[in-house]
C-alpha cells in the first residue's frame, strides 16, 4: 500500500468524462434496465475499486511500452464521449456499437485498467478492472437492450 501519482492519473483520466453528465445530461426520455442489485452491486464495487486502488497501491516495476495501448484506449474512450456531446447526447449513444463492439464505453475503461496494470505491474488494478468487467458491461448491455425496446415501441 502506498500513494502512486501515476495511479491516481490514470484513475482520474477514465473517470473524470464521467462527470460531463452532469452538465450535458442525455437529451429525451432515458430508458432504464432492470438490474439484479448484485450485479448493480458489483457495478458499484468495481467503479469505487478503479477510482481508489490505483491510487493507494504502489506500482512495481514500469513497463513504459504498455502505455501504448492504455493511451489508445483512452483516447478511443474520449473519442466516444465526443462522439456522445457531438451527435446530439441521445442515450442510445452511450451504448452505440463501435466497430463489433456492443458497448464500448464500458469496455474501454476495463481495457484502459486492465493496460495500466500492466503498466504499473500492479495486479491488484487488474483485480479491479475484473470486478469492473464484472458488473459494468453487462449492466450496460442490459441497459442497450432496454434502449433498443424502448425506441422499437
Amino acid at each position: 500500500m502506498g500513494f502512486s501519482l501515476l495511479g491516481l492519473i490514470v484513475s482520474i483520466a477514465v473517470l473524470a468524462p464521467n462527470l460531463l453528465l452532469l452538465w450535458f445530461p442525455p437529451h429525451g426520455q432515458n430508458a432504464v434496465a432492470r438490474v439484479r442489485r448484485l450485479l448493480e452491486g458489483v457495478e458499484r464495487m468495481g467503479q469505487a475499486l478503479c477510482l481508489v486502488v490505483p491510487a493507494i497501491t504502489l506500482p512495481g516495476a514500469i513497463v513504459w511500452w504498455w502505455a501504448l495501448p492504455a493511451v489508445l484506449a483512452l483516447a478511443i474512450y474520449y473519442g466516444l464521449w465526443g462522439r456522445y456531446l457531438v451527435a446530439g447526447r441521445a442515450q442510445a449513444l452511450l451504448y452505440a456499437s463501435l466497430w463489433r463492439v456492443p458497448v464500448p464505453m464500458a469496455v474501454m475503461p476495463v481495457v484502459l485498467f486492465l493496460c495500466a496494470a500492466a503498466w504499473l505491474s500492479n495486479p491488484w488494478i487488474a483485480i479491479a478492472a475484473a470486478v469492473l468487467a464484472l458488473g459494468h458491461i453487462p449492466v450496460a448491455l442490459l441497459t442497450r437492450r432496454a434502449i433498443r425496446s424502448a425506441l422499437s415501441e
